[in-house]
């Protein structure tokens, strides 16, 4: 069943949480929100087009969307830095001591954050084609 609207707006809501968890300078909220934002919004788009999308990779996800589309070449780049929220943000274990709250700042935040909405902006077009 083709649901991409459903993962499309999901990644719409889940957008808007990364900046009301940059705002509230839960950073590292903000950095696993915009990793799942364009996540949903790249899933979205497999959807629209019945191919299945496995992972988390942002990174993987876009190259798998190459064969179809013309990815602009600065979301490969995004998809390096967002690929690396999935786990991180999370989990006192990606990191050798200390909480994920420990290394996530407002630059890195706004950095997801704008990777994330480009993503989301260029599916956005694609799924109103």
């Amino acid at each position: 069943m083709e649901r991409s609207k459903d993962w499309f707006r999901q990644a719409e809501n889940d957008l808007k949480h990364a900046i009301y968890s940059c705002e509230k300078k839960d950073y590292e909220w903000a950095c696993f929100s915009s990793q799942q934002a364009a996540e949903k919004a790249l899933k979205s788009i497999y959807n629209k087009n019945n191919l299945e999308a496995r992972g988390h990779s942002i990174l993987g996800l876009l190259k798998g969307l190459n064969k179809l589309y013309e990815i602009p070449e600065n979301f490969f780049y995004y998809g390096r830095v967002l690929s690396r929220y999935y786990i991180e943000t999370r989990y006192p274990n990606g990191f050798p001591e200390g909480a994920p709250m420990d290394y996530f700042d407002e630059k890195l935040a706004k950095e997801a954050i704008n990777a994330a909405r480009e993503i989301f902006e260029w599916c956005k077009n694609i799924l109103n084609r």
